[in-house]
């Protein structure tokens, strides 16, 4: 299996991202994103991502395979520098992590669009040189979620892209796969970003 086909969103989120890729074997199309995930109405979320602009030191694990029964993780260290743009409704994503498995260099853009009050997270692997269809979705007390849905090896699933704050200086990126509609979750792409010593935040 393409080592890539576990990453999304992403990146991841994020991703990292886990957010969406052009893999091999997916098959993707755009979901829209659940309510509860969305910004409530009256509330203007182009600066959700404030936070998190700056540099950091990035941990990954990765379920080797997604959906098989496997337990087996991979482990990758690196970085990630976010960049903001249009003054904070969109931004940057520069992530470069390795490990045993290999290396891994994503770029996600994130747009916020002002009429649906939602965020859209697209992502390119340096291995494929375009963007994937973004999951979408938005922000609600402090917590990001985000949806896509695709098919991995011939079976439909849905795809959950969350972003937490821990603290001010670290927060957690977890992608999700379901492959029942929502009823179960299994999280195959973890990374705990913590800034870099020296960087202030940019919160506001």
């Amino acid at each position: 299996m393409n080592a890539f086909r576990s990453i999304r969103a992403g990146l991841l989120a994020s991703i990292l991202i886990a957010g969406t890729l052009p893999l091999q074997g997916f098959a993707s199309q755009p979901a829209a994103a659940p309510a509860t995930s969305r910004s409530p109405a009256n509330r203007d979320g182009q600066h959700d991502f404030d936070f998190e602009i700056g540099n950091w030191k990035t941990h990954v694990s990765r379920l080797q395979h997604p959906l098989t029964g496997s337990t087996v993780w991979l482990e990758y260290d690196g970085t990630s520098v976010i960049r903001k743009i249009w003054n904070g409704r969109a931004n940057l994503v520069e992530l470069e992590v390795d490990g045993r498995a290999g290396h891994i260099e994503l770029l996600s853009l994130r747009l916020y669009d002002p009429a649906l009050r939602q965020w859209s997270l697209n992502v390119a692997s340096s291995r494929g040189g375009g963007l994937g269809v973004p999951t979408v979705g938005g922000f609600k007390n402090g917590r990001g979620e985000f949806y896509d849905k695709e098919t991995l090896d011939g079976r439909d699933i849905l795809v959950r892209f969350v972003i937490s704050k821990v603290t001010a200086d670290v927060y957690r990126f977890e992608q999700a796969f379901s492959a029942d509609g929502g009823k179960t979750w299994e999280v195959n792409w973890i990374a705990t970003d913590t800034r870099i010593k020296g960087e202030a935040s940019h919160a506001g």
